[in-house]
């Protein structure tokens, strides 16, 4: 049923772990309360984490723990994390309910970082570590590579402002919107420099909104170069 998803992920995954990592909140609470991906993600988020940590400890033998936090702070985010899930194609493969999928949940960086995360943590369970390891480490491998030349190392507001200020490309500015229940709020966030718009970003906090919309914008600025 998955077969083009475990293909790409170069691994088989435990049929019944697959199917909960799959499953959003929203396709469980429509279908009477089957098993959701977060506990799952919660797992895998720490899996990838360490991963992460001892990939960057050992990759760059020079750097501070100061700056080797927020490298990993800069790899492991939304928005790095949902580019992979696409590479995957995992958006295909999700269930989410009507209402979500009718309002492009498929293509939400949020629900795609998530779900790569619950799969992270299934492999951890089927697997064991260092088989889910040489699993992710080539997946997260271009993240990594690329981290310091792309400012990765810093969060995308930080690396934001230092661009515009380098570049001296005038004042920068968020905008950002709400909708939904105040229990379940999504937030829009568009940040301008110099009153013209170049990048936007979606999230569940006002904060998460406004870094995917740096991360954006400071790759657009930064292929201008």
């Amino acid at each position: 049923m998955h077969r083009d998803l475990t293909q790409a992920l170069g691994a088989e995954v435990d049929e019944h772990l697959l199917e909960i990592a799959l499953t959003h909140r929203s396709f469980a609470y429509e279908s009477g309360g089957l098993p959701t991906y977060e506990r799952l993600e919660f797992l895998g988020d720490s899996v990838l984490g360490l991963i992460v940590t001892a990939e960057l400890y050992q990759r760059y033998p020079d750097l501070p723990e100061s700056r080797l936090s927020p490298l990993r702070s800069g790899i492991v985010n939304t928005v790095a994390l949902a580019d992979v899930a696409r590479t995957l194609g995992l958006g295909n493969h999700i269930k989410i309910g009507k209402g979500e999928e009718s309002s492009g949940g498929r293509a939400k960086a949020s629900i795609l970082a998530d779900s790569l995360e619950a799969l992270f943590g299934a492999l951890y369970i089927d697997k064991g570590f260092e088989a889910t390891k040489n699993i992710i480490l080539p997946l997260i491998a271009p993240l990594i590579s690329h981290a310091l030349e792309r400012g990765a190392g810093l969060d995308g507001k930080t690396a934001l402002q230092e661009l515009v200020a380098e570049r001296n490309l005038g004042v920068l500015e968020y905008v950002v919107t709400d909708s939904g229940p105040d229990h379940d709020k999504d937030f829009v966030a568009e940040v301008r420099v110099h009153g013209a718009v170049v990048g936007h970003g979606a999230g569940k906090s006002k904060r998460e909104a406004e870094q995917i919309a740096a991360t954006m914008a400071f790759a657009a600025l930064s292929d201008r170069a």
